[in-house]
């Protein structure tokens, strides 16, 4: 097999071909060389302030919510983040190797027509994510705006303005481009570790210690119901970051070498996620004490603050993080996966913006009505569309092709990867194996413990049905090498 120079998809055997432009724009071809300036720093930036956001705070109040202690929390949250690292990294190496977003990576595997079909999956999750950080952003505005005039709490109408006001901002910061990202991560980051930390050494204060705050017993009465709650919980941290883990190639393609994003990555996700929502457990902990309820809204917590400037500087740093982690973690990805729907008409900027529409039109409002519905529905749920997809990617890339790829061929039609009419039924097949094994149990009680652990479920079963099929696929590869 022949491996063509990442950075060079025109060029192939001394001979010049144009991409297929069906397959082919500015913003999915590889990165060249001169652009692959991202650090270990920013990949620590990254995930530092993807992590300090309202809904990883919300993610780990909902542990306490539903009856575990700040230990028991603590732990399912740093061994959710492990595992989901994992795939994380596996996929990362591709992007970093060859310079290519996930759209064309997954062609490998699916066939340059297949692919569109996790892209999309994978596009239509970071929408509906896209509408949620729209919507605590807009709330976050609506209690801003309530601090400074209290005639307005609870007015539908101030509520709906600063939600529509808060996704055109986001809207705007699409149109500036993927280097307004990175800026907003660099600059970010610090911020919002030194808020979270105001904010936990403010309720300290007021609940008299860590030790009131973290004294809160285990609710659960027998193992047997801890574990009913736990390994479901446990899905639900892989699941938050199942679409990263997928699309992750899309800012390793950036990074200056492997290592650059390896470590940045390996010490940036469990540490961010594990600091930042100890701050959220603390904190709704100490809200039982101070407010006499658990508050798992931190939206909702600022607002019950009787200091104004303090609630205020709180909700602007709220603000920040929102904004950052919804162009970082729900717009970059989607936008690619549509923009390579149709790459000769739709650019990451078109792109972009349609993914704004259909987070609008996914109703977020009823995807984070409850902490019930967020977790257990939401991260759960999907977990089970993706986890399939992961698998057969990662088994693709190194127990199929031993992480070798043909850039050349990944922008063509009739190469390696066209399979039958630029399908890969083995990749299919499993997709659909998987999907229909990980949330049958949603709909049929006798097997709901699929559903519990469907990202696990989808993974692994899609994963080893997809090499199987490849087998012989693998076999004829290597004879071709040989």
């Amino acid at each position: 097999m022949i491996v063509s120079d990442p950075a060079t998809p025109h060029r192939r055997e001394g001979f010049e071909s144009a991409p297929d432009p069906r397959l082919y724009n500015d913003d999915l071809a590889p990165t060249e060389p001169i652009r692959r300036t991202w650090t270990t720093y920013n990949y620590l930036a990254l995930w530092f302030s993807m992590s300090m956001e309202v809904t990883t705070y919300m993610l780990a109040s909902s542990l306490i919510a539903g009856g575990m202690n700040w230990k028991q929390a603590v732990l399912t949250i740093l061994l959710g983040n492990v595992i989901v690292l994992i795939p994380m990294l596996l996929n990362a190496h591709a992007g970093a190797k060859y310079g290519i977003p996930f759209p064309v990576f997954v062609r490998a595997s699916f066939g340059p027509m297949g692919a569109n079909i996790p892209a999309i999956l994978r596009a239509i999750v970071a929408c509906g994510w896209f509408g949620i950080q729209s919507w605590i952003g807009g709330q976050a505005i609506a209690q801003m705006v309530a601090v400074l005039a209290p005639s307005t709490t609870g007015s539908p109408v101030v509520t709906w303005v600063c939600f529509l006001g808060f996704w055109a901002l986001n809207m705007f910061v699409i149109w500036r481009g993927v280097e307004s990202i990175r800026f907003l991560q660099s600059f970010s980051a610090p911020f919002m570790l030194i808020m979270s930390g105001l904010l936990l050494f403010f309720m300290l204060h007021k609940a008299g210690g860590f030790g009131p705050m973290l004294s809160a017993p285990s609710h659960f009465a027998t193992h047997s119901a801890f574990w009913h709650f736990f390994f479901p919980s446990l899905t639900a941290m892989v699941g938050y970051w199942a679409t990263l883990s997928l699309n992750i190639p899309d800012f390793t393609r950036y990074a200056k070498n492997q290592e650059s994003q390896l470590v940045g990555q390996a010490f940036g996700l469990p540490v961010a996620m594990v600091l930042y929502s100890f701050i959220g457990i603390a904190c709704t902990s100490a809200s039982t004490i101070v407010f006499g309820r658990p508050i798992w809204s931190p939206v909702e917590l600022l607002g019950e603050f009787h200091q104004p400037f303090l609630a205020f500087l709180g909700l602007v740093a709220l603000l920040i993080a929102t904004l950052n982690v919804n162009i970082g973690a729900n717009v970059v990805g989607p936008s690619n996966d549509i923009s390579n729907l149709a790459p000769s008409v739709i650019s990451f900027r078109t792109g972009g913006l349609i993914t704004g529409f259909l987070g609008l039109a996914m109703m977020p409002w009823k995807l984070m009505a409850s902490f019930g519905s967020y977790v257990f529905g939401w991260l759960v749920g999907y977990s089970g569309l993706l986890g399939p997809v992961a698998g057969i990617m990662v088994a693709d890339y190194f127990l199929v092709r031993g992480t070798q790829l043909d850039t050349y061929s990944l922008y063509r039609r009739g190469g390696m990867y066209e399979y039958s009419k630029g399908i890969n039924p083995a990749a299919m097949i499993s997709l659909v194996v998987g999907v229909a094994a990980a949330l049958v149990g949603r709909v049929m009680p006798l097997v709901s413990f699929l559903y519990d652990y469907a990202w696990f479920v989808g993974f692994f079963l899609s994963g080893a049905l997809y090499f199987v099929m490849m087998l012989g696929h693998r076999v004829r590869r290597s004879a071709v090498v040989s």
